[in-house]
């Protein structure tokens, strides 16, 4: 089995129970078709980039799990008819696996799943790590007066 991300965009006036019945209904999908459902995590609302069904936000959420190829098609196809979903996306996970223990808890008993979801807060870290220039090297720096 093949591990994969599936990212959800549902349309922003969803209610909660509802939003929670397309998530419950895709795992459910999945489960049947020989796949393992690995980690759901909302990302809440978030302003799309364009506009999508006269929408300019949308609700995130993030679904890791493993599951044969060939049970894609029919979770696709189904995702594609559902009226809540705006947009979703499935990527095929080829990060090497941690070594540890495969239920997602480290020695500690702490969650070690947290790592393999993207967060809102690395785009930001990004910024940080960029390379400083320290003004006195560059060409435009004014020559130094005797």
């Amino acid at each position: 089995m093949r591990r994969y991300e599936l990212m959800l965009v549902l349309r922003p006036d969803v209610a909660d129970d509802k939003a929670q019945a397309v998530i419950d209904r895709t795992t459910r999908g999945l489960i049947a078709s020989g796949g393992q459902i690995i980690k759901v995590a909302p990302w809440g609302r978030r302003r799309l980039a364009y506009q999508i069904d006269r929408y300019r936000e949308g609700s995130y959420h993030i679904v890791l799990f493993e599951a044969p190829p060939d049970a894609l098609g029919e979770m696709e196809r189904t995702l594609q008819i559902t009226e809540e979903v705006l947009r979703h996306l499935v990527t095929r996970d080829d990060r090497p696996a941690r070594p540890g223990r495969r239920d997602g808890l480290d020695e500690d008993g702490e969650d070690t799943d947290d790592a393999d979801l993207p967060s809102a807060q690395d785009d930001e870290e990004d910024d940080d790590r960029a390379e400083r220039i320290d003004e006195s090297e560059t060409e435009a720096a004014p020559a130094a007066i005797d």
